[in-house]
């Protein structure tokens, strides 16, 4: 039996799950008793549908996502959906329509984005694991803001059937929990599983990227100890240039979406939306660096290279004024190659707040990846978790 009173009374101090399913019920299967959360822009059958905007206000799903129904089918029950930053255009989950969502480490701070709801909702044990999306990072930024885990899948290793796309070409589903055994699970269920595959023979650290905060490097040296092979260095170019380059292609393929809706019906679109379209759709088309950027980081890992990174430069910071321009600079790497990355819980800085590296590797080694931040999690400390749980 799933009390939902109680679940309401804890995410009334988050604002993570935004609608719920009050018929929700264990099934038997692989996944039997665990609860799980599904950002809102993935289909939930009887459930509002809005990827966090406005103009879905009123769409409900007729039926569920193909992800979802996976889950369901493996016994999970689905409490509800999830708070979502509008559009999946952002990471701060600060939205205009359904609220900001908080980070459970830090009331006023971002659980991170899109899936800023997922995020705070596993972190918060509210639920086992919530799905969330990836289009530059917007599974393993709230996973690294929040202190779990999260996966963000080879393109195409789990169906899209169901899912509002942000932009077709960059979107993953991808699931986040507290632990490894629970994101394994899940991930077994939802995803094509390629096998154990060679083990990894080689690591890579970037040779350039934004400044960073003293505990995020201090994370990751720990990570890069642990992994304990001498660290080849891989040079991708300008890492800004390239997220700049990717977000030209995100933002002209929501222009499309939203067709004549921009202007007809604009009072739907938050000011924050209309914004950052106009600025995203000055930027010039640069296809000539996103191709090579695939093709660099594809060849250096082959079948057996695995690069290490801070999954973030920074921690969570205030909800309300301008989010680091660098969130994604690190993430949006493995979107554009088109390439899997798990991130990893690495400790707190000096107010308690999470620090998070990510581990990124050639197509289809998901279960290598979880497979390799196993033996890092020992160094690293595993999930960071809220001192005081929300609503206690």
């Amino acid at each position: 039996m799933i009390d939902f009173a109680d679940l309401e009374r804890r995410n009334a101090a988050l604002n993570a799950f935004i609608d719920w399913d009050r018929s929700a019920a264990f099934g038997a299967g692989p996944l039997a008793g665990v609860a799980m959360g599904i950002k809102s822009n993935i289909a939930v059958a009887g459930l509002p549908w809005t990827a966090g905007m406005g103009l879905r206000r009123n769409v409900v799903a007729e039926r569920d996502a193909e992800v979802v129904r996976r889950l369901r089918d493996a016994g999970a029950a689905i409490l509800g959906t999830l708070n979502m930053h509008e559009a999946a255009l952002g990471a701060t989950t600060d939205n205009a329509f359904y609220g900001r969502t908080h980070n459970p480490h830090r009331h006023g701070h971002t659980p991170g984005g899109s899936s800023g709801g997922s995020g705070a909702a596993v972190a918060a044990g509210l639920c086992d694991a919530a799905l969330g999306t990836d289009t530059l990072g917007s599974v393993r930024i709230p996973a690294a803001y929040n202190g779990v885990y999260g996966l963000k899948p080879t393109r195409g290793a789990v169906p899209d059937d169901g899912l509002v796309f942000l932009d077709a070409r960059f979107d993953s589903i991808g699931p986040l929990a507290r632990d490894l055994d629970m994101l394994e699970q899940v991930w077994r269920v939802i995803g094509r599983d390629d096998g154990p595959g060679a083990p990894f023979a080689r690591v890579y650290r970037l040779a350039g990227g934004p400044e960073v905060e003293p505990a995020v490097a201090q994370g990751f040296a720990r990570a890069m100890d642990a992994i304990g092979m001498p660290a080849g260095t891989l040079d991708l170019g300008d890492l800004t240039a390239i997220r700049l380059a990717a977000l030209a292609d995100v933002a002209r393929a929501l222009i499309a979406d939203l067709g004549e809706d921009r202007i007809a019906r604009a009072d739907l679109i938050s000011p924050e939306l209309h914004f950052v379209l106009g600025a995203l759709e000055k930027l010039p088309t640069d296809r000539d660096r996103l191709q090579r950027t695939r093709h660099a980081l594809v060849d250096a890992l082959a079948e057996d290279g695995v690069l290490a990174m801070p999954t973030t430069p920074q921690v969570a910071f205030a909800q309300g004024g301008a989010p680091p321009a660098t969130q994604a600079d690190f993430t949006g790497l493995a979107n554009v190659a088109g390439l899997p990355a798990i991130a990893c819980p690495a400790g707190r800085d000096e107010g308690g707040l999470p620090v998070s590296v990510q581990l990124v590797g050639p197509a289809g080694s998901e279960t290598r990846l979880i497979a390799l931040a196993r033996t890092l999690e020992p160094a690293l400390g595993g999930p960071v978790l809220p001192s005081t749980p929300p609503g206690d």
